[in-house]
């Protein structure tokens, strides 16, 4: 079977460890075949630092490139709806950097077209795809756990001066850069049911966008995810899933290595080196979610079982919700109105 062929969408940061990543699964099986920027120059030093054989100038040339099969996403948060929309017009698979979109508005318009337009699309929750995710994944459901009573995660680093978070015109905001990460893990840990209720507080910088905040997420049965991001603090940046028979601890929860078991012993994986350094953290693990991509595609399924569409609705709904809460409004907020 011939391989996934991949195009990057934006050459920044993580699109970098992106394609880095990609590049540590068989050839057989993935190959990044184009690359666009917003300068074409961009597009090229890329494209010759990972060996791509096409460099794009602007997005419209990668939508219409027809030797692309899915397009990787990695622009900054309110590029996200117009690029996923443009790469669905054109027939092309997506997996979008998280957030998916900047309100749950946009989102519900994307999950809409990718069904009509049959194509695969699934916002980059990464974490999902990391062995120690899949691991606790089965331990919950085998009762190993017992009944999951709380979640209590919390997400920060020192970020305040980043532009992509500082900045209301980016879509910035520790809601959507690190929330997306501590609201899918509780999500996911009370086996993807919806919050009854969202009790949020916050601080806001000069641009009106948050920089810190402390949320709960009450679940059915009695459930409470306790989640807290900050760009002012570091933070432990640990995920404890609680049931009735105890508890299991993700370190770095977002790309975890290291897990704390219920009998209190460490496990610990390791990843593959790459070709090139990581800007980030354990990138070498965007390969997991990589793979997942093509594994759905392969089959024909237009959505992960892992990260589905209504994980990613759901995720929006609360982020507005704390983001109404906290007192952050962006101009998208009324134009995708649902």
């Amino acid at each position: 079977m011939a391989p996934l062929r991949w195009g990057i969408a934006s050459a920044g940061k993580i699109s970098h460890d992106f394609a880095n990543a990609v590049g540590t699964l068989p050839a057989t099986d993935h190959r990044v075949v184009a690359v666009a920027a917003r300068k074409l120059a961009d597009a090229e030093k890329f494209a010759a630092l990972h060996g791509i054989g096409t460099a794009h100038e602007g997005y419209d040339a990668l939508a219409k490139n027809p030797d692309v099969d899915v397009v990787y996403i990695g622009a900054v948060n309110n590029a996200h709806y117009e690029l996923v929309l443009l790469m669905l017009e054109h027939g092309k698979h997506v997996l979008c950097e998280k957030p998916l979109c900047l309100n749950e508005g946009q989102s519900k318009r994307l999950v809409k077209r990718a069904a009509e337009q049959k194509l695969f699309l699934m916002e980059a929750i990464w974490s999902r795809f990391f062995p120690f995710y899949r691991q606790l994944r089965e331990r919950i459901d085998r009762g190993d756990l017992g009944k999951i009573e709380e979640v209590e995660v919390e997400f920060g680093f020192v970020l305040s001066d980043i532009d992509r978070l500082r900045l209301k015109s980016l879509g910035g905001g520790t809601v959507l850069d690190l929330g997306v990460y501590t609201i899918q893990v509780c999500l996911w840990a009370f086996g993807g049911t919806a919050p009854e209720k969202v009790v949020a507080s916050g601080v806001t910088n000069d641009e009106g966008v948050d920089v810190e905040v402390t949320a709960e997420l009450h679940f059915p049965g009695g459930g409470v995810g306790r989640m807290k991001t900050s760009a002012l603090h570091q933070l432990k940046n640990t995920a404890v899933v609680r049931g009735s028979k105890g508890n299991i601890t993700l370190h770095d929860f977002w790309c975890p290595l290291k897990l704390t078991d219920l009998d209190g012993t460490i496990q610990e994986d390791k990843l593959p080196v790459a070709r090139h350094p990581f800007n980030f953290m354990n990138s070498s693990g965007l390969r997991y979610e990589a793979e997942e991509v093509r594994q759905c595609i392969t089959a024909g399924r237009l959505q992960s079982t892992s990260v589905t569409h209504i994980d990613s609705l759901r995720i929006a709904h609360i982020q507005d919700e704390i983001r109404k809460q906290v007192g952050v409004v962006f101009p998208e907020d009324a134009q995708f109105a649902l």
